[in-house]
């Protein structure tokens, strides 16, 4: 009679913009435009927050028994919390996660960004004088947040003279995010079934996340604390090189460094 055993499937989308489709074609201009030059691209996000401890997490593994865990996940009993911020290079397949031990604060997502580009992004780009992030349009990367553009002000425009242009997602359409579909569900694949039950255990299973498309990725611990609510001053608001882009100028903009 047409049953079988199904599962829930999240398709009604409860909010959503009319410039949504504008800002898509926008989006795909810009990914062109950078891409025809082999400009860097990258998209990044916040992982979900784990507790770091002998928890469970969903998923099943081949194991000959059942691991014994604790049948609570109570904040107590872990070793602390594990936030990953992922940055993936839409070019090259390359992706990147910073494991911080605090909060998800602008600071710390910009810390993330700017430690990819130490360690990998200007080296892969030699000479790149322009980057290009596409990101959600909340979280730690908001584009209403003027602590997000301030950090990326002062911790990559300023100390790489680099000239920063960020694309954001239109609201409710996060899973169009290439990092959603390209790095983070291959490694919560990697990682289902196993409790994360250490630090060296979050970094490893990233690290030998492979695919068929040829996909790797790297992973660094931020043991810094970001403490939340801090908010940019006057004077440095004032001082944002801020040029807004004529589509859409609350998603699209770009950070030049300061002279």
């Amino acid at each position: 009679m047409g049953y079988s055993l199904r599962v829930n499937q999240k398709q009604i989308s409860t909010s959503s913009s009319p410039n949504r489709n504008l800002q898509f074609e926008y989006l795909a201009e810009l990914r062109y435009r950078f891409q025809r030059r082999h400009l860097p691209i990258v998209s990044v996000d916040s992982k979900k927050r784990e507790l770091v401890g002998n928890f469970k997490n969903p998923g099943c593994r081949w194991e000959s028994a059942p691991r014994r865990l604790y049948d609570h996940d109570f904040r107590t009993d872990s070793i602390g919390v594990a936030i990953p911020y992922g940055i993936y290079d839409v070019t090259e397949n390359r992706g990147a996660l910073v494991v911080g031990v605090s909060h998800d604060t602008p600071t710390f997502a910009a810390h993330a960004i700017a430690h990819w580009w130490r360690q990998e992004g200007s080296t892969r780009y030699r000479g790149s004088r322009q980057l290009l992030i596409l990101a959600d349009t909340g979280g730690s990367n908001s584009c209403r947040c003027y602590a997000w553009k301030t950090e990326l002000q002062s911790q990559l425009a300023n100390s790489f003279a680099l000239a920063v242009t960020m694309a954001h997602y239109p609201t409710g359409a996060s899973k169009w995010n290439p990092i959603e579909h390209r790095l983070f569900s291959e490694v919560s694949r990697n990682w289902a079934g196993e409790p994360l039950d250490s630090y060296q255990r979050i970094l490893n299973y990233p690290r030998i996340t492979q695919t068929q498309t040829g996909l790797q990725v790297t992973a660094y611990l931020d043991r810094r604390f970001y403490p939340c609510g801090l908010k940019p001053t006057r004077d440095q608001i004032a001082s944002l090189r801020l040029q807004h882009h004529q589509t859409l100028p609350q998603w699209n903009y770009t950070i030049k460094p300061q002279l």
